[in-house]
């Protein structure tokens, strides 16, 4: 049956509904207390994926500077990659007996403070130091939450991409540039939610087009600007007159642009071969529900970025790749299963309550364990010792739970408290889906980190670049670029740095590097104006957030219902407003023109 409940930690009401008790009984868990969003912040909470610092290697005869997601004042034992990853020390060492005079979350704490941590979570990388969370990098830089990217640049939630730079949610893409939501395209630039393109510029939502310029809800077509047909010399004409290597010229661009992007409906949610599906940017999925950015999945639920081959899953960020019965994770999976509050978890089975283990089984409460199986707090046992002791943990946890500064309580079930994250709030990818100020975040019991004082000098503002990509020599290698949004602020003199008009973590400044200099070049690119973690706020941007309202189409019969699109086919409900409704990302303030899926298909597809 269906039952209401109220969250520990915000005091709103949340549904269970059936389907999700039977999987709780399935992996033998107690139903949350806590809402779905507020389990889906707690989570991104311990995720780090684009806050990099530099800081010393603590493995033994090493002393030099490592790049690493745990800034220098963290409590932390760092070991580099190549170290960390050998048969050099014991994973074991720090193996402690289980306490029960103290709470569970309180030694697992301490474990956690005195085992060797990796440096990133970078698997099989080449010369890809700059890269977290990702898997088989190789000449890339500034990516994060990706796998299989060769020769990519500021990238972020990536797949089997190359030579392409500024990539958000992108998956096959090649020579492509500012894509978000796109897939399977060749020398696609500014474009969203695309699909199989090519040679094409300032796209959105297009399948199966090349040479198009400017397009919007194209469908296996060419030639085209501004939705306009032309022949393929004319359109060869029309595009030389768009300077496209001219910074003024692509803004200008990018403006006109969104204004035909306004103009068009926009389906519920975006989608393809699914069933019984409820999200948003979800394909290739069966029977998944409240999920956001998934990809080949099925019987899962309230997941944000995963899939390849899952099944199974309830609550989790980054899991899936031929991965099954998995709770309350982040980055766990990689042909693993039965996994739950667990936090970059490859290749393990029935592990809980463990951080960055690897090809690990039977592990319960146990941080940086490869190859290991019946183990508890980094303690080796027997098979049967473990299974013997594992239940009285448990009840230990239920009878003496841990309890944080906020007053919630922590039993057998619930994920980490945020309190014990290595990370602060805004470190994290927490603050880019879900941003607080310093004051909520603290209010919240989450962590805050203040920025660092920046001890550089711009040497060129952004007003001073060269316009056009033909201009710029190599001595731009040297310069140190202001980014926009911290120049252009009233608090800054001439030239200086002043505070960020935006809340994306500027860095205020920039350089720029070889490679990118090189691909700017050869794909006839002006530079940018804005730092890289400003591009990537701009880029999230685009896309909607990770709610989901109930609303109704807004055809209202022969055109919209705010009169902004007119119908070019009749519809099934004919004159009459469309009767369907639906969940939708969208939130029902928003401008936009929100057609169902039957509505949609008939004017765009």
């Amino acid at each position: 049956m269906t039952e209401t409940r109220n969250c520990q930690n915000c005091k709103q009401p949340f549904v269970i509904e059936p389907d999700d008790f039977a999987f709780y009984e399935k992996i033998k868990v107690p139903p949350p207390s806590w809402c779905p969003e507020c389990r889906m912040v707690r989570r991104m909470d311990w995720r780090n994926e684009r806050t990099l610092y530099k800081r010393g290697c603590n493995a033994p005869g090493h002393n030099e500077e490592v790049i690493s997601v745990f800034s220098p004042d963290k409590p932390f034992t760092v070991y580099d990659q190549k170290y960390w990853w050998s048969d050099q020390w014991d994973t074991l060492a720090t193996g402690k007996n289980y306490d029960f005079s103290k709470p569970f979350f309180s030694q697992l704490k301490g474990l956690f403070e005195s085992t060797p941590l990796l440096t990133v979570f970078n698997g099989n990388a080449v010369n890809s130091d700059y890269a977290n969370h990702t898997r088989d990098s190789k000449n890339s830089y500034l990516i994060s939450a990706g796998i299989q990217n060769e020769n990519v640049l500021y990238a972020n939630r990536t797949a089997q991409n190359k030579d392409s730079v500024d990539l958000y949610l992108t998956d096959k893409m090649e020579g492509c540039y500012e894509d978000v939501n796109c897939g399977t395209s060749y020398r696609l630039f500014f474009s969203f939610g695309c699909e199989d393109c090519r040679d094409s510029w300032f796209l959105y939502d297009c399948r199966n087009c090349s040479n198009c310029f400017g397009c919007v809800g194209l469908r296996n077509k060419s030639y085209y600007i501004f939705n306009q047909p032309h022949t393929k010399e004319g359109y060869k004409e029309a595009l030389r007159g768009f300077d496209l290597g001219s910074h003024r010229s692509i803004e200008d661009i990018r403006k006109r642009h969104r204004d035909l992007v306004r103009m068009f409906p926009k389906k519920f949610m975006y989608s393809f071969k699914v069933v019984g599906v409820v999200g948003d940017i979800v394909g290739e999925t069966k029977n998944c529900r409240y999920c956001f950015d998934l990809l080949r999945a099925e019987d899962s639920k309230f997941i944000v970025w995963g899939g390849f081959n899952l099944k199974d899953a309830f609550d989790g960020y980054g899991m899936g790749g031929n991965a099954e019965l998995l709770y309350e994770v982040v980055d766990v999976g990689l042909q693993g299963s039965n996994a739950k509050f667990s936090v970059v978890a490859w290749g393990c089975h029935d592990v809980q309550y463990s951080y960055n283990c690897h090809g690990s089984f039977n592990l319960f409460a146990c941080v940086g364990l490869r190859n290991k199986q019946y183990c508890i707090l980094n303690k080796q046992y027997t098979k049967e010792e473990y299974e013997k002791l594992v239940p009285k943990i448990i009840e230990h946890m239920n009878t003496m739970p841990y309890v944080d500064k906020q007053g919630r309580v922590y039993k057998y079930g619930e994920f980490f408290p945020p309190e014990l994250s290595p990370f602060a709030y805004n470190e994290t990818i927490a603050q880019e889906y879900f941003p607080l100020t310093k004051e909520q975040a603290l209010a919240k019991g989450y962590c805050w980190k203040d920025p660092e004082t920046k001890q550089y000098t711009i040497t060129k503002k952004p007003e001073d670049l060269p316009d056009h990509i033909k201009d710029v020599d190599d001595s731009i290698l040297k310069e140190t670029i202001g980014c926009a949004h911290a120049v252009s602020s009233p608090s800054a003199g001439s030239g200086q740095i002043g505070k960020p008009i935006c809340n994306h973590q500027c860095t205020t400044a920039f350089k720029l590097i070889p490679q990118e200099l090189q691909f700017y070049r050869r794909m006839n690119l002006p530079l940018p104006r804005l730092c890289p973690n400003c591009r990537h706020y701009e880029r999230l941007k685009q896309r909607n957030p990770l709610k989901l309202w109930h609303r109704k189409c807004t055809c209202a019969g022969a055109k919209s219902e705010n009169g902004v699109y007119q119908n070019t086919i009749a519809h099934f409900h004919k004159s009459d407003p469309c009767p369907n409704k639906f969940e939708t990302s969208y939130a029902p303030n928003r401008p936009e023109v929100v057609y169902c899926e039957q509505c949609y298909n008939a004017e765009v597809v």
